[in-house]
């Protein structure tokens, strides 16, 4: 089970950016223990980052026929974009949406997201474990669909 674990803007300044709200730990850091974390429950990871909006809808493409299932926290692109509802929803594998904040006790404009209602499920407000949870949440629903 290959699973493409996929960031968007602003997110390759974790650990510098805002970090009462974002945490210290880097995207680096997050990637690698994503990775370690995989192989220990039976998955493959692979993890990418980009502050481009058609990056992030190629690698969702790209996903199609290759991976089992995608884990996204697309930042500022979640309240924002039909087009990475559009691409999630035509990709035809299960996406998790995953934030490091709790959207809701944030600003207003964060409390709507546009790609919730094409994703499996939404984790958010644990930090960089959120990561490990939606690891064992896609884990959880592969192997029992």
């Amino acid at each position: 089970m290959q699973i493409l674990i996929l960031n968007g803007p602003n997110l390759n300044l974790l650990g510098t950016r805002e970090p009462e709200i974002y945490g210290s730990t880097t995207l680096a850091d997050i990637a690698a223990a994503c990775v370690e974390y995989g192989t220990q429950i039976g998955l493959t990871v692979q993890c990418a980052q980009s502050n481009a909006e058609g990056a992030l809808i190629d690698h969702l493409h790209d996903a199609r026929g290759k991976m089992s299932g995608v884990i996204i926290n697309a930042g500022a692109y979640t309240h924002t974009s039909v087009a990475l509802r559009d691409a999630i929803s035509a990709i035809s594998l299960p996406v998790i949406e995953l934030h490091l904040s709790n959207t809701h006790a944030r600003e207003a404009f964060r409390h709507v997201s546009m790609i919730a209602p094409v994703c499996l499920g939404i984790i958010q407000g644990f930090g960089a474990a959120g990561y490990m949870l939606a690891l064992d949440a896609m884990k959880a629903h592969l192997t029992r669909v």
